[in-house]
Order: structure tokens, then sequence, then C-alpha cells
């Protein structure tokens, strides 16, 4: 009988896509993070490295009465002249996650977003920001099950939402993350850049006067 329970759990996560985003306590992922941003005041070009580490720590009751995650988020800076290992994390900030068969829902710096919804399934769309006050902005499961090889690390299921994608002759909005089975978000993208200077066939990525671009990818995960 207890072999039948869990076989129906397994097959229930599996079916829903709830494997996407595991919430046992414990799981802790790490991400290098490249940022770059362009100042058209300055005209300064300022890129910033680090490494951060997510871990899911304890289960709480939050203020709305429903079941909740405290995920922190540890930091280190790169330096070119010492290893990462040899560099300490330093606490950097909570979040709170919000899980069930219906959604996750992750409240980052007290900003809550639907980055979620179950089941699973191609060109399902909502809106990311129907808890907060920033606005609709529909996201929408874009590519499913995908095999894919981030930062060294070969992955044979990744789904992508795709969380915006806006683009003028002088801007480019574009937001996506992807999950993998198992581990949860691998790989997250956000173009918020700008320019003024047309120049007919040149994309506005190469010529770039305003705005920033940021990368977070996998290193590696585990359980603590």
């Amino acid at each position: 009988m207890l072999t039948s329970c869990k076989k129906k759990t397994e097959d229930a996560t599996s079916v829903l896509g709830l494997d996407y985003y595991p919430t046992k306590l414990g799981k802790f992922v790490i991400y290098d993070v490249d940022s770059t941003v362009y100042n058209d005041l300055t005209l300064d070009t300022v890129r910033y490295k680090y490494r951060i580490k997510e871990k899911l720590v304890e289960s709480f009751t939050d203020n709305e009465g429903r079941p909740a995650i405290r995920l922190e988020r540890f930091i280190k800076m790169y330096n070119p002249n010492k290893l990462y290992d040899s560099i300490p994390y330093t606490i950097k900030e909570v979040w709170m996650v919000n899980a069930d068969d219906k959604k996750i829902q992750v409240a980052e710096s007290n900003i809550r977003f639907t980055k979620m919804i179950f089941p699973v399934a191609l060109n399902v769309i909502w809106n990311g920001n129907a808890n907060n006050n920033l606005g609709e902005l529909m996201y929408a499961y874009f590519i499913i099950d995908k095999a894919e090889t981030i930062n060294g690390n070969a992955l044979s299921k990744v789904l992508t939402v795709k969380q915006r994608d806006e683009r003028t002759l002088i801007s480019v909005h574009y937001n996506i993350e992807k999950y993998s089975k198992g581990i949860g978000l691998v790989y997250r993208e956000i173009k918020d850049i700008y320019s003024n200077t047309v120049v007919a066939n040149i994309p506005v990525e190469q010529r770039i006067e305003k705005g920033f671009i940021y990368k977070q990818t996998l290193v590696s995960y585990g359980n603590e």
C-alpha cells in the first residue's frame, strides 16, 4: 500500500510538472552571475561578476496563513586573484517561496511573482505579476523537456518560461527563466537596454547606450 501511494505521488508530480521546482528543505543551487550596466550619462560600462547560493532552509506559515518556505541567498564577489572556493559566502537577502500543486510563487525583495503554474503545458500563459503592482506581464511555457548543457552541466529535461519579449528599433525588454527537473532554476536572463542611435540592420544589442544585461547560470546543486 505504501509503495502504491508513493508511486501515485511520483506520477502526479511528474504529470503536473512539480519536479521542475523541487521544494525539499536543504536543497541548494549555486549560480554564476554576470551583470553589465550601461550608463548613458557617464558613458561608462560596468561589469559585475559574483556567485550566488540559494538554499531552502525552513518551512513556516506566512502572514496570509499559507504554507511557505524560507529561501536564503548568499553571495561572494568575483576576485581575479582568488578561487571562488577560497572566498566565504555572506548572507545577501531572504526570499519566500509559496508552492502547491497549482503554482509556484516567489517573493523577491517583497515583490511576489508567479513563476510557474501547473500542470505544465506548451504555450500555457499566465500573469506573472498577478500578485504585485508592477502591471500585467504574461508569462508562457515556451519550450518543454529540451536537453541542454548549461555551464558544463548536461541536463536532460529543461523547461523555458518566456516572461517578456518586447523589441523596437530603440529598445529590448527580454526576460526568460529555465528550469530543470529535479533542480529548479538553472538559467535566468534579463535584458533591459536602449539605444537612440538607430543604425540599419544593426540590432540594439550591438549599439547599447543605456540599461543592463543580467545572466544567472547554474554551477552546481545538491542537498545539505
